[in-house]
């Protein structure tokens, strides 16, 4: 198990994923510990991760970008919400600025992550353009996000294959796809669906999205007066945070409300809708899920687009469940039909936990989803290891700055006493367990079991609770729950 192998790169601390995680937490980790080397491994050609992955029209953030940008880096451009081009563009401008871009190693496909106890050492085996290599660290951040990059969710559609047309998932969005002039179906009615829509309505005849049930829908302007206001009155650094909070404080007290109040929040949603629409439309049949308000993610509208393409009728909602597809387009069970040139499979993501990386400690491999989450990103009796999961309920980026933090704060810790080893350990306290993520989304109940398990009390305990989780991480006991050690073996550290 011990690695000697002298081509192996080494370093600090090596972090998987040139996204906003990789790229928060390789800042984090420099900030407070100035003297750990750290490598950026991305699979990817750039920076960027989900910025970088998916290019479908009209791709953006379904979150407002003060919350999403990084607290130290303020947004510059204008919009409240961004589109995706502009978000990957800020993390190159961010990672060039702060020198994190010098650190990255692209086109490095992880594959496995081995842990010696003997020397308290990572290696990690990768491919680099076709060839192996091994990179070795004492500790390993995962930025990998939350879905498979290789394998978006594709339920089966009987017939799809006799389609005349093109099929495509957003997650794979051809360049060279030309669907002006043509009528084009959307399925699926999720924040995908709901960004995608307005922007193919554009240059295509028709664009219906077809649902088999409803999804709530807030509208939200792409430039906020309110927001010019305070960035024109303070400085960039000041207004960044004063907005920041200011949003991350609306989100969190409406997710409150609505969730304490779910008639009051149904009611409100559908009389919003019912505004945006034209008279008569049929709302209570597109528009008005069975479940309360935030059971599932809400879907972002941006200016009104969505509804305005309806008005307009360039776009058009059909409810109802597919019997099977045809050389022409859709059938549904009620008998109607929905003809169409392109068909695009809005369907969502595949669950996945560190990347689909395989770890192994001392030979053994460990199984992440049979594991508690501890603090919310540390795994369970696994050494030398964090991982970055953000809210179901809020921004990625506020739980992933405080992960990146958490982490950098335990590195200095350790470095303080010598430490060369800490990992949580739960022992045999019994421990209910629940779901890492808390919607009833299809994406998850597809796959309750793939990401690493939560409990139902601190540490143990994922919450989805951005308010809770600052308190707890400003009074942070780190050595709660923790074991600390040293290596039998103590290996020089590489000049």
């Amino acid at each position: 198990m011990h690695d000697h192998n002298p081509e192996a790169e080494y370093s600090d601390v090596l972090i998987i994923g040139a996204g906003i995680s990789g790229i928060g937490a390789a800042y984090r980790i420099r900030e407070r510990n100035p003297r750990l080397s750290y490598r950026i491994l991305e699979r990817r050609s750039r920076i960027g991760g989900t910025w970088d992955l998916f290019r479908y029209p009209g791709i953006r953030s379904d979150s407002d970008i003060f919350t999403l940008s990084f607290p130290w880096e303020p947004w510059q451009r204008q919009e409240n919400v961004a589109d995706g081009e502009h978000i990957r563009e800020y993390l190159e401008t961010t990672a060039g600025k702060h020198g994190i871009d010098q650190h990255m190693r692209f086109d490095t496909f992880v594959k496995s992550a081995e842990w010696d106890s003997e020397t308290d050492t990572w290696t990690v085996h990768a491919e680099q353009d076709g060839s192996s290599r091994i990179y070795r660290s004492r500790f390993l951040f995962f930025g990998t996000g939350y879905y498979s990059y290789d394998e978006p969710y594709r339920p089966e559609f009987p017939g799809i294959e006799r389609f005349g047309g093109d099929v495509v998932h957003p997650q794979f969005w051809p360049e060279e796809l030309d669907y002006a002039g043509k009528r084009v179906v959307v399925i699926g009615s999720g924040a995908t669906a709901i960004s995608l829509i307005p922007a193919l309505a554009q240059k295509a005849s028709q664009v219906t999205m077809l649902q088999r049930s409803p999804t709530y829908m807030m509208s939200m302007p792409r430039i906020d007066p309110m927001v010019d206001f305070i960035r024109k009155m303070l400085p960039s650094r000041v207004s960044h945070s004063v907005v920041r909070f200011r949003n991350a404080m609306f989100h969190i007290l409406t997710y409150f409300m609505f969730r304490k109040a779910p008639r009051f929040g149904r009611r409100l949603i559908r009389s919003k809708t019912i505004a945006a629409l034209p008279e008569g439309y049929q709302v209570d049949l597109h528009f008005k899920p069975k479940y309360d308000p935030w059971d599932q993610r809400m879907c972002l509208v941006l200016d009104h687009d969505l509804f305005d393409r309806i008005s307009e009728g360039r776009a058009e909602v059909v409810t109802g469940t597919i019997d099977h597809i045809d050389e022409k387009g859709i059938v549904l069970t009620s008998g109607d039909r929905v003809d169409a040139d392109v068909i695009v499979t809005a369907t969502g993501l595949q669950l996945q936990a560190l990347g689909g990386i395989r770890i192994l400690i001392d030979g053994t491999e460990v199984n992440p989803t049979d594991r508690f989450v501890y603090k919310e990103y540390l795994i369970e009796d696994v050494p030398n290891m964090a991982w970055c999961i953000g809210y179901t309920n809020a921004s990625w980026t506020l739980r992933a700055d405080m992960t990146a933090k958490a982490f950098a704060k335990l590195l200095a810790y350790m470095d303080v006493h010598g430490y060369t080893h800490a990992y949580p350990h739960r022992g045999d306290v019994p421990i209910e367990e629940k779901p890492a993520f808390d919607l009833q989304a299809g994406y998850v109940k597809r796959s309750p079991h793939a990401l690493p398990k939560s409990g139902t009390r601190r540490p143990w305990n994922v919450r989805h609770n951005y308010v809770l989780d600052v308190i707890d991480h400003r009074f942070d006991r780190i050595e709660e729950s923790m074991v600390f050690g040293r290596a039998a073996i103590r290996e020089p550290r590489p000049a």
